[in-house]
């Protein structure tokens, strides 16, 4: 596989422009000549083999050789509502999961949330997802949502989707005990479901309301077991398991 590189709009026709900081990475970082050859991709599921035509100073010129549809993606829908955590944590949890294969991160806004990412936030999240397909080989993008409301993420799930929320703790009457809860299927098993939808809670966990707000919707309670795990490792976790359940 050669060198990729993403282009934010659709390619259409023989010619693509590499721009912003892929079009820097090419032509500075490194140092492509003319008559070179990369690896297009631009969210759609192509792969475009390309040639370099010209080289500006933020702007790169390409024609298009060829193109072909090459499918990295899983075998469903994987969406991780995360209450995320702050600082680099978030960078890394987003790399992880774009080379695991999910489809989309939602940002979610739970009682005890203590990272709500901006517009400028998510920019750099949505940078990360496209270095990681870039490093993977994926050609779509893990989809980085805008900031959900608890409420609102566990209401608008689809419900012939799997739907889990993730919860270590044994709570109040009405809740399931963390040692009764059902454990994460076997990476034998394998899901019936097209679509798979988590709910990742914050540092200290979904409150009772929540949790109880998510029984009442028919969300599935599921603890990855007895150890307290970060956000960013339980969101990893789940997300490998299936990937691992995906497969024969």
């Amino acid at each position: 596989m050669s060198e990729r590189f993403f282009v934010e709009q659709p390619i259409e026709g023989d010619q693509a422009e590499l721009v912003g900081p892929e079009a820097h990475h090419l032509s500075h970082v490194l140092r492509a000549r003319r008559g070179e050859f990369v690896t297009l991709f631009d969210g759609t599921g192509f792969e475009y083999r390309a040639r370099i035509e010209s080289i500006a100073r933020a702007q790169v010129s390409l024609s298009v050789l060829d193109r072909s549809r090459v499918d990295r993606e899983l075998t469903f829908s994987l969406t991780l509502g995360v209450s995320l955590p702050r600082g680099d944590r978030q960078k890394w949890m987003v790399e992880k999961l774009s080379e695991l294969g999910a489809t989309r991160l939602v940002p979610l806004l739970a009682q005890r949330t203590v990272a709500e990412p901006g517009a400028a936030a998510r920019e750099r999240l949505r940078r990360t997802a496209i270095e990681a397909a870039k490093q993977c080989g994926r050609n779509r993008l893990l989809e980085i949502g805008e900031p959900v409301e608890i409420a609102n993420f566990l209401s608008a799930a689809p419900r012939d989707a799997e739907r889990w929320i993730l919860h270590p703790h044994a709570v109040p009457d009405g809740w399931i005990s963390a040692a009764a809860a059902p454990r994460f299927p076997s990476p034998t098993a394998r899901l019936p479901a097209t679509a798979v939808v988590i709910a990742v809670g914050p540092e200290g966990g979904f409150t009772a309301e929540e949790l109880q707000q998510s029984l009442a919707l028919g969300w599935t309670p599921r603890t990855l077991g007895p150890r307290i795990l970060r956000i960013e490792t339980a969101a990893i976790a789940i997300a490998a398991q299936l990937v691992g359940s995906s497969h024969p």
